[in-house]
C-alpha cells in the first residue's frame, strides 16, 4: 500500500512572479491545494522537505497528510497530483495537491510490474511483452497500492495474461477491459545464418545466356560498324 507521509505547509497570501522569487529566496516552493469540498487554496512548503519526500517516495502515488500551519492544528489528507521541475537542474517548482477524504473513493494510474522469469523465456528463447504499463484504479485511499506486481514465471511460449487475470489488492478495482492483454510471451524470432545463404547461394546452378551474334550484311560479309 502507498505510505502516508507527513508534511508541514503554510498559507500563502502573496501571489504573483515577485512573490514567488521571495519564497525561492527564503528556500520554499509554492503550493496549492484543491479538490474534496474546498475551494483552491495556495500554500508553500518547505524545499528541503518536499525534494526529500519525492526522493524517497516508493511509487508514483503519494499520499500525504498535511499539517498546515493556522489551520486549528487540523491535517488534510491529499494526494501529490503534479509536481513542476526546472528544465535546468531539476528543481521542484511548484506542487499541485489534490486534497481526498479517507472515506471517498480515488481514482489513480499504479504501474503493472512483472515478477519472475516465464519459463517460455528460460527454456525456450520467447520474449516477454507488456502492453499495459500502469492501470487505471479505483479505491479508499488507505488501500491504495504502491504498484500492481504480476508474476509472470508460470507463462510459455503463446501464453498470456489479461487483466481479468490479474490477483488487484483487497478494496481495489479497475474498469478496464477484462480481455486485455497484460503480459505475454512470444515466440523466439529466428534469423537465416548468414553460412546458410552463402551455401543456397553457391549451390544454385549459374544461368549463361548465350550471346546473340550480329547480323551479317548481304554476300555473308559482316556490316562495318558506323
Amino acid at each position: 500500500m502507498a505510505k502516508q507521509v507527513k508534511l508541514t505547509a503554510e498559507r500563502r497570501t502573496l501571489i504573483g512572479r515577485s512573490a514567488v522569487r521571495k519564497l525561492k529566496a527564503r528556500g520554499s516552493v509554492p503550493a496549492v491545494i484543491y479538490g474534496a469540498k474546498d475551494k483552491p487554496e495556495p500554500l508553500q512548503v518547505s524545499k528541503r522537505d518536499i525534494t526529500a519526500l519525492l526522493s524517497h517516495a516508493s511509487g508514483e502515488n503519494i499520499l500525504v497528510e498535511l499539517e498546515v500551519s493556522g489551520d486549528g492544528g487540523s491535517n488534510r489528507l491529499a494526494l501529490v497530483q503534479e509536481v513542476q521541475h526546472s528544465p535546468l537542474g531539476g528543481d521542484v517548482l511548484h506542487i499541485d495537491f489534490h486534497a481526498v477524504a479517507m472515506d471517498e473513493m480515488i481514482h489513480a494510474e499504479v504501474p503493472v510490474e512483472p515478477t519472475g522469469t516465464p519459463n517460455g523465456v528460460k527454456n525456450f528463447g520467447g520474449l516477454l511483452e507488456q502492453s499495459v504499463r500502469s492501470l487505471p484504479i479505483e479505491c479508499l485511499p488507505r488501500d491504495l497500492p504502491d504498484v500492481i506486481s504480476v508474476d509472470v514465471s508460470n507463462l510459455n511460449v503463446g501464453d498470456a495474461i489479461h487483466v481479468r487475470d490479474l490477483q488487484l489488492p483487497s478494496g481495489v478495482s479497475t474498469k478496464v477491459q477484462p480481455e486485455l492483454t497484460v503480459f505475454s510471451v512470444l515466440a523466439p524470432t529466428v534469423e537465416e545464418e548468414p553460412a546458410a545463404v552463402a551455401a543456397e547461394a553457391a549451390a544454385s546452378p549459374e544461368v549463361i545466356r548465350e550471346k546473340k551474334e550480329e547480323p551479317e550484311a548481304a554476300g555473308g560479309a559482316k556490316e562495318p560498324k558506323k
